[in-house]
């Protein structure tokens, strides 16, 4: 056989395993919201029934939740902002343009994220909706 059957071989197996395992993944994570959903509307089914206040207890419950959800986005999109910051990306690229002797300011490159970082990071302090 020659090298490039061998490659071509290798390469079309490697992706059939990684297609094959992409779309499990992504089956096991639909039946599993799929599940939760089902959970979440039967708890809420058995509350509204209960007696007594039944039905402004899952009123709430459905209000905490979704409080719940908003702030693990809002905590998320801070994270990313912090991580897209890149002021250490900048100084690599400042240190390893001086090494090379270059006149190219390749340092700015690493202005990119760090203003993407900053516009994730002012999105969510100032302009996303407060809990």
């Amino acid at each position: 056989m020659s090298q490039d059957v061998i490659v071509g071989l290798t390469v079309s197996i490697l992706g059939t395993c990684l297609f094959s395992y992409l779309a499990v993944w992504v089956w096991m994570k639909h039946r599993r919201l799929e599940r939760e959903a089902f959970y979440r509307s039967e708890t809420l089914k058995k509350i509204a029934e209960s007696q007594g206040g039944g039905g402004n207890s899952a009123i709430e419950f459905l209000r905490e939740s979704e409080k719940n959800a908003v702030h693990r986005r809002r905590e998320g999109q801070k994270l990313g902002g912090m991580i897209s910051v890149g002021l250490g990306i900048a100084i690599f690229l400042f240190v390893l343009g001086n090494r090379s002797g270059g006149s190219l300011n390749i340092y700015t490159l690493g202005l990119i994220p760090l203003f993407i970082g900053l516009a994730v990071l002012g999105y969510v302090y100032l302009l996303a909706a407060k809990e």
